[in-house]
């Protein structure tokens, strides 16, 4: 039986070395051979140097660097793509996802779980805004999406050889694979964990990243924000109706009718940027659906690393 890490890594070249004993120290325990994959995602650091060593110095450590950056989910994808394990986790190389919780991962597997997800009660080091949007997300996503997201969901989870082939079929580009594994069905349990804080350096995950990631994971499983710009489209033509009434009257049954710039100009604007919100919305939606009907690759490999003993690079 063969054990399958994979790790997605940006520019952590001052965790790999504590991630990478940590996890084997784990693993020593485990009586299943097993194999690390980590995909480097475009690092302009000495991270690749540092796989590199590594993979030369461990047979059971392959490394993929992609092209460019192209993005933590479509970077645990490549290497999900490459994984020959009959169990597979996937965790970040940060030292958030704690390497000690591996053998309860495990356990769960042998007792026949098919997925086994970790929950993130909370984050030692997390600042109050972190948590506080990270907190209401999931319960906006619970409204709105037609899969039910676990709050504290993460990226640590085991997957059998089962679910992971039927994930490898969703391969569309805006991944949200959070989303996806909870709707995989299955046979699935949980693990809680408070995650650590970062063992060095400080997040990859800028506000901006947050954000698209935030936006990949309504879009892809709801339709909702579509029909929100229906509903306030409606909503905007009844206050018309009720202004135009209103100016009727003004003028049909008081002496108080005046020139209504103010009125003309706020109704303009509130019209205009309740139109221009929802052409925003919808075109978010055309605009992923103009990438998936591309077909182009989700990522593309530069290089990759994989020395057995006395072997060339393959």
């Amino acid at each position: 039986m063969l054990l399958s890490i994979v790790v997605p890594v940006y520019n952590e070249e001052d965790n790999i070395k504590k991630f990478y004993s940590s996890v084997k120290d784990v693993l020593a325990t485990l009586p299943y051979e097993h194999e690390i994959i980590f995909v480097d995602d475009g690092s302009s650091d000495n991270s690749a140097v540092m796989l590199h060593h590594i993979a030369e110095e461990d047979a059971s450590v392959r490394v993929y660097l992609l092209a460019r950056n192209f993005g933590h989910q479509l970077a645990l994808t490549c290497g999900l793509d490459h994984a020959k394990g009959d169990a597979i986790i996937t965790m970040d190389g940060d030292m958030q996802h704690p390497p000690a919780l591996i053998p309860e991962l495990v356990r769960h597997w042998e007792e026949g779980y098919d997925v086994v997800r970790t929950i993130r009660d909370s984050t030692e080091d997390a600042s109050w805004a972190k948590a506080f949007t990270s907190k209401y997300y999931y319960k906006l996503m619970n409204l709105m999406a037609n899969v039910p997201i676990v709050e504290g969901g993460s990226d640590f989870r085991l997957m059998n050889r089962r679910a992971l082939a039927t994930l490898l079929k969703f391969r569309e580009h805006g991944r949200f694979l959070r989303g996806i594994v909870g709707d995989l069905g299955f046979k699935q349990a949980e693990v809680h964990f408070v995650a650590p804080p970062r063992f060095a350096g400080k997040s990859k995950f800028s506000v901006r990243k947050m954000l698209h990631f935030a936006l990949d994971g309504i879009a892809a499983f709801s339709n909702v924000p579509l029909r929100m710009s229906f509903y306030i489209g409606l909503l905007c033509g009844l206050l018309s109706l009720l202004m135009i009434l209103h100016i009727l009257f003004v003028h049909f049954f008081t002496d108080d009718a005046v020139s209504g710039w103010a009125t003309l100009g706020v109704a303009i604007f509130f019209l205009g940027g309740v139109q221009l919100i929802c052409i925003g919305i919808i075109g978010e939606y055309v605009g992923r659906v103009f990438e998936e009907v591309k077909h182009r690759p989700l990522y593309w490999v530069k290089d990759s690393f994989h020395f057995d003993a006395g072997d060339e690079k393959k």
